[in-house]
């Protein structure tokens, strides 16, 4: 099956369950090197006069480093892989080839990797990050709880370049 470019004002998500409860995966890489990470944190909507998704990385996480490397990433959507994507969230790709061991097969949609497996796929430009702080916090009792070690999101925002169904 191929991928087919939509127009997003034809597109129509539920981000709370696409985001929330399915889960999407944020990849980032090149030809020669690609990692991805399961999210279920995350933001569609307008800033800027762009049409932009927000999404949020630890430090630590190993994604970050080919996020930050790249001007693109893409964010890809499944349908009935919570096993994959709960597998890819909870191993990371410093240690052992993840991707092969969850059975996904990376495929690129302008230059930017992605997964044949996916239903739905984002092409994204970073147009701005920024760290989240305590100071930032109203409901401080939203720090204490997600932050017990101290290790604050990075918030990426990127403008949606394409969107990418699968036929």
């Amino acid at each position: 099956m191929t991928f087919q470019k939509i127009n997003i004002q034809d597109f129509n998500i539920n981000p709370f369950t696409a985001i929330g409860e399915d889960w999407m995966l944020i990849t980032a890489g090149d030809q020669l090197k690609a990692n991805t990470m399961t999210a279920s944190w995350g933001g569609m909507g307008v800033l800027w006069n762009q049409n932009v998704v927000t999404v949020y990385v630890r430090p630590q996480r190993y994604t970050k480093e080919f996020i930050d490397s790249q001007d693109y990433f893409s964010l890809s959507f499944f349908q009935d892989y919570h096993k994959e994507l709960r597998y890819l969230g909870n191993v990371s790709g410093r240690d052992i080839d993840k991707m092969n061991k969850a059975q996904l097969h990376i495929t690129y949609l302008d230059g930017v990797p992605t997964f044949e497996e996916a239903k739905l796929v984002f092409i994204i430009q970073k147009i701005y990050q920024n760290t989240i702080t305590p100071s930032g916090f109203i409901d401080n009792s939203l720090n204490q709880v997600n932050y017990p070690q101290k290790d604050y999101h990075i918030m990426y925002i990127g403008k949606i370049i394409d969107i990418y169904q699968k036929l």
